[in-house]
């Protein structure tokens, strides 16, 4: 009997001591670090500015017997092309070819056989070469971009995409957007606390989602305007250049007491 109220007592004795130490963390976790109350806002800021270089691609196909004589026509296409973009000012670091391919070109040949008599099936057969090159170009000189691709359609280009009009330094419109983004936040939070009687502490948290490339906007455009095909235009047609706009919005959360 004195050994199992001695065991017990023992295990009575455990679970007090257990007892209290759960009852320490806790005060430790619930009472000495408590969970600082917080309030989160949505900031935005966007920027708007003139565009100031245009920019668009072309490409050049050429077949040929045998590949080198493919890649020599492609060749002095794009040579004569870019001589072109250079004598009107294009530098260097303007020009940047995107692809160049040179690849087989093939045709189905079919047999000619008797009449009602068995007729293998035709084979495809090699018929060539052709080249091809994809070339961007980017106009720092907005009022001459129309002229420009005119030219370089005019001198062999296949294919000529993507004219556009966009801002060169887009990272100082993002920075801008940021700015504001920011400041609208501040605000809001701000009102936000006064609203709800707290002040705020400090910073908790940032996200920012946004500035990316700028996007086209017309209000107010300008208007390029070519006077006649001949002048290298596109008939006498408007190209609005227009303003584009960065957009960047944030999202924080203030600690508040």
């Amino acid at each position: 009997k004195q050994m199992r109220l001695l065991c017990g007592l023992t295990l009575l004795m455990a679970l007090i001591a257990m007892g209290s130490y759960a009852t320490l963390n806790f005060e430790k976790v619930g009472f000495l670090n408590p969970v600082p109350a917080t309030i989160s806002v949505s900031g935005e800021g966007e920027v708007f500015a003139p565009a100031d270089i245009g920019q668009f691609s072309f490409s050049v196909n050429a077949e040929g017997e045998s590949a080198s004589e493919a890649q020599e026509e492609s060749g002095t296409k794009i040579n004569d092309i870019i001589a072109y973009l250079k004598e009107q000012g294009i530098e260097d670091k303007d020009i940047k070819t995107q692809n160049y391919n040179l690849y087989p070109k093939w045709r189905y040949e079919e047999r000619v056989c008797a009449f009602n008599s068995y007729c293998p099936p035709g084979e495809r057969v090699q018929d060539g070469f052709e080249a091809t090159q994809s070339v961007t170009v980017r106009v720092r000189d907005t009022k001459m971009a129309g002229a420009i691709v005119a030219g370089v359609g005019e001198r062999g280009a296949t294919n000529i995409s993507g004219l556009n009009f966009t801002i060169d330094d887009i990272e100082t419109l993002r920075e801008e957007a940021r700015a504001l983004a920011i400041e609208d936040a501040k605000t809001k939070a701000q009102v936000l606390a006064e609203q709800l009687g707290v002040s705020v502490v400090r910073l908790a948290s940032y996200y920012e989602n946004g500035g990316g490339y700028p996007e086209p906007y017309y209000f107010e455009a300008k208007a390029m305007a070519m006077d006649s095909a001949e002048e290298g235009g596109f008939g006498g047609a408007e190209m609005p250049v227009g303003e584009n706009s960065t957009k960047v919005t944030v999202n924080v959360t203030y600690e508040v007491r």
